[in-house]
């Protein structure tokens, strides 16, 4: 029988005297313009963290988390669909799971797919740590990237998911620099500097560069769930 490498389809006795790594991908619920989904952020978080399980190895025993599915959003509630937990809930929701789930698990690292859960995930994963749990967390961060539902996500999602991806309304959104937006962000979040949503251009999108940055970025979380090193600020390093 091949091996269960996902808590969900687990019974208790597979997780019973183990020392598992599990890997919880974390999303959002928002949106991404007119051609990705709502759950553009926990699809990426997934394919990450499943694509670094299969690349462990012992003594690395690891299983993937059903997803936490929502997220810190605020800054996209001008759009219809969106669904904020904000960044409290998010924070106290990381730290009861991480305190439940460490009474059976040896480590837990949240493998983060939405930019504005990070503060939240970082105090959660800091007071975890501080309470005796070897808990971290892991971004799904790509180089070079753009800012939202642009190039980036958009070549990673067709190369994940490409039915999701409406290539027919694939339009430019606002491509100036996040830091010259970031004032106008602050006050009316993303509907105030986009119209359509998108923080970037994804109409050169391609599925080979999305699928070059997944596996760098789960090449490099299968490195680090090895090496098991974490920063100050409950990073995966």
């Amino acid at each position: 029988m091949t091996p269960v490498r996902e808590l969900g389809s687990s019974t208790w006795t597979d997780v019973i005297d183990r020392e598992l790594t599990i890997l919880v991908p974390v999303g959002a619920v928002e949106q991404h313009g007119p051609h990705l989904p709502m759950d553009t952020d926990g699809r990426i978080a997934v394919e990450v963290a499943t694509r670094a399980l299969g690349q462990t190895a012992p003594p690395v025993d690891a299983l993937t988390a059903p997803s936490i599915a929502y997220g810190a959003s605020g800054e996209h509630e001008g759009f219809p669909g969106t669904v904020s937990i904000g960044a409290d809930v998010m924070e106290r929701l990381i730290v009861e799971y991480g305190r439940s789930a460490c009474r059976w698990a040896k480590r837990i690292v949240f493998v983060n797919g939405h930019g504005g859960n990070a503060m939240a995930l970082a105090t959660a994963v800091r007071l975890l740590r501080y309470e005796g749990r070897d808990v971290a967390w892991w971004p799904c961060a790509f180089r070079g990237a753009d800012a939202h539902a642009g190039d980036t996500e958009t070549s990673i999602l067709l190369a994940a998911d490409p039915d999701q991806v409406r290539v027919s309304t694939l339009a430019p959104g606002n491509t100036e620099p996040i830091a010259t937006l970031m004032p106008a962000l602050r006050d009316g979040g993303v509907a105030a500097v986009s119209p359509n949503g998108v923080l970037g251009d994804p109409t050169g999108a391609d599925a080979a560069r999305g699928e070059q940055l997944l596996d760098e970025n789960s090449r490099d979380l299968a490195a680090s769930l090895e090496s098991w090193v974490v920063g100050d600020d409950g990073r995966l390093a």
